[in-house]
């Protein structure tokens, strides 16, 4: 991943971070995950970078991750 990279997330869950991070390279954003600990209960801060010119898609990528899906017709 050479350039600058940007971070786009901090999340408290290394799961939260694992899913966001497969969101993004889904969608063909490469990502660097740093955090999460070492040890095997995997706690603390999940930072997730990607490069600098990736920032607006990967931001917009994880915006509509979290947002919820429209309820269908007569619900």
């Amino acid at each position: 991943m050479p350039g600058d990279l940007i971070l786009v997330l901090t999340t408290p869950s290394i799961f939260e971070g694992e899913i966001a991070k497969s969101r993004l390279e889904d969608e063909g954003i490469p990502v660097l995950l740093k955090g999460g600990g070492g040890d095997p209960y995997r706690i603390g801060p999940v930072l997730l970078f990607v490069p600098a010119d990736l920032e607006v898609q990967a931001r917009l990528v994880l915006e509509t991750a979290q947002q919820p899906l429209d309820e269908p017709d007569g619900a």
